[in-house]
């Protein structure tokens, strides 16, 4: 791929609000403490496949087969909170780090994508480790994919990047029109025809897992699949957000933010009660439609949030903030510890306090947050970085006489 040494420009595309782009104190935590709500959503999310005893099939299977009793509304109204919406944020956060990253390459004169690509190919090697060893649906090899071609269109004329965004959101609204037609129809099911069961996560070994997700690994790469057009979109949308200061602590960043809570939340919160509790004919919408909406609505509450109660945070701010300058080590952290605490080679939970679900499934998830969230803050008292995050930075950061 060719390499181009970035040199500052007068067009509009390249020239980023000065407000959006100084590197104030204020807005670095607006932007972890985002990271950070969306990596408790993942697990708001992925708990309840941890927490199944016939893991993620058995979850699926329990989506299409709602009875209407208090457990399954209150699971519903739960998963409501978070499904699709913790993907769909950490996209859009995604897409604003990786103006982040381009515009230091811009200030030290450095080429680019150059070694950007590099630092791509890292996160899909952990995304495939950790999905290989820890979880099915990891979520890092697809924003490692995604990352390799937005990383050329960041430096592109804005038309182009508009193009490409507009594209793949028809490319993704016409995938999951034919998934959801194919619901309605029977052509397309959660769960294989006849599955009825599996001892594979309630009393299966480590080892036969990881045989599992080799064998299925078409299976439970699907979904990486159907979100490289919507991770596409809210890459470029974080980049077009980024460069129009809706981070920055000032009129314009409010307004933006204005708009962005008003057509998010209004919106997008209430069409997306409705398909929650609409069938599992609705599920792709569900999860893939309408959550994106939601997730630019809590964009914006949260960094207006953090702007307008700045000052000495409390401890629950704090372990948020520290959870999304280490959100890559919380998130591999709590799918092992769930998986430790839920799976049959662990504590076997998931099968002892099934007949309590839903309750104790929203205790795990606390208890789960809580330990990451203090151990990130006590992590970070000690080092810079996360583990994970030190471990990419050493490996991609040049080091001795030839670095710049």
């Amino acid at each position: 791929m060719k390499q181009q040494r970035p040199a500052p420009s007068t067009h509009p595309a390249h020239t980023p609000d000065q407000a959006a782009t100084t590197s104030t104190t204020q807005r670095i935590e607006a932007l972890d403490l985002v990271r950070g709500a969306a990596i408790l959503g993942t697990l708001g999310t992925n708990i309840w496949i941890f927490t199944d005893p016939d893991g993620p099939a058995g979850w699926l299977r329990a989506m299409g087969n709602r009875d209407g009793s208090l457990a399954d509304v209150v699971e519903s109204l739960l998963l409501f909170l978070v499904n699709g919406k913790s993907v769909a944020l950490l996209s859009i956060m995604f897409g604003v780090g990786l103006e982040l990253q381009y515009q230091s390459a811009r200030r030290r004169g450095r080429a680019w994508p150059g070694r950007y690509l590099w630092r791509c190919a890292l996160l899909l090697l952990e995304g495939a480790l950790h999905y290989l060893l820890i979880f099915e649906f990891d979520v890092l090899m697809g924003y490692a994919l995604v990352a390799m071609y937005v990383s050329v269109l960041v430096g592109a004329r804005r038309k182009v990047r508009h193009w490409w965004m507009a594209t793949a959101a028809l490319l993704h609204t016409g995938m999951i029109t034919v998934l959801t037609l194919g619901m309605r129809t029977g052509h397309v099911a959660l769960s294989p025809p006849g599955w009825t069961g599996t001892t594979l996560y309630s009393h299966g070994g480590w080892l036969e897992q990881l045989q599992a997700r080799i064998t299925e690994i078409g299976t439970y790469r699907a979904e990486l699949v159907i979100v490289i057009p919507m991770s596409t979109v809210l890459f470029l949308a974080g980049i077009e957000l980024m460069r129009a200061g809706a981070f920055a602590d000032a009129p314009h960043g409010t307004a933006i933010r204005t708009r962005l809570i008003r057509w998010g939340l209004g919106l997008g919160v209430p069409a997306n009660l409705v398909t929650s509790f609409a069938g599992q004919e609705w599920f792709f919408v569900d999860r893939y439609v309408l959550p994106p909406v939601v997730a630019f609505g809590l964009l914006g509450l949260i960094v207006e949030l953090a702007h307008r109660t700045s000052g000495r945070p409390g401890p629950l701010r704090s372990g948020l903030a520290s959870t999304g300058r280490t959100a890559m080590s919380c998130y591999v952290f709590q799918n092992l510890l769930s998986s430790a605490l839920c799976y049959g080679w662990g504590l076997g939970l998931a099968t002892t306090l099934d007949p309590a679900r839903p309750w104790w499934v929203l205790a795990a998830w606390c208890a789960v947050v809580g330990t990451f969230m203090t151990l990130a803050s006590w992590w970070l008292r000690r080092f810079r970085r996360g583990p994970l995050e030190s471990a990419m930075h050493w490996a991609y950061e040049p080091r001795g006489p030839a670095r710049a």
